[in-house]
C-alpha cells in the first residue's frame, strides 16, 4: 500500500483511524446520544461534569460534526437543574 500523493496518504490514514463514512456516521450518532443522555452525578463537582461533557464534545468535533457552543451552554444549564 503505497501512496503517490499527500492526499492519497491522508485519505488512507483517515480511513484507517476514523473508518469509512458509515462508521463515522455511527460514531457521531452514538456520541450525540451520549451527549444528550449525559447528566451531572449527585456527588460530582461542576468541573468534573464539565470535563466529561467537553470530552464528548471534542470527540464529536474531531469527527467533523457541527456542535455549536450555544448548544453546549444549553446542555450545561439544563443538566444542572
Amino acid at each position: 500500500m503505497s501512496c503517490e500523493t499527500a492526499k492519497e496518504a491522508w485519505n488512507t490514514l483517515q480511513e484507517a483511524f476514523q473508518g469509512n463514512e458509515r462508521t463515522r456516521q455511527m460514531q457521531v450518532l452514538n456520541l450525540r446520544r451520549e451527549f444528550e443522555m449525559l447528566r451531572m452525578k449527585e456527588a460530582e463537582t461542576i468541573k468534573k461534569y464539565f470535563d466529561r461533557l467537553l470530552a464528548v464534545v471534542n470527540k464529536i468535533r474531531l469527527l467533523r460534526e457541527d456542535l455549536p457552543d450555544r448548544r453546549i451552554v444549553e446542555k450545561v444549564l439544563v443538566s444542572l437543574l
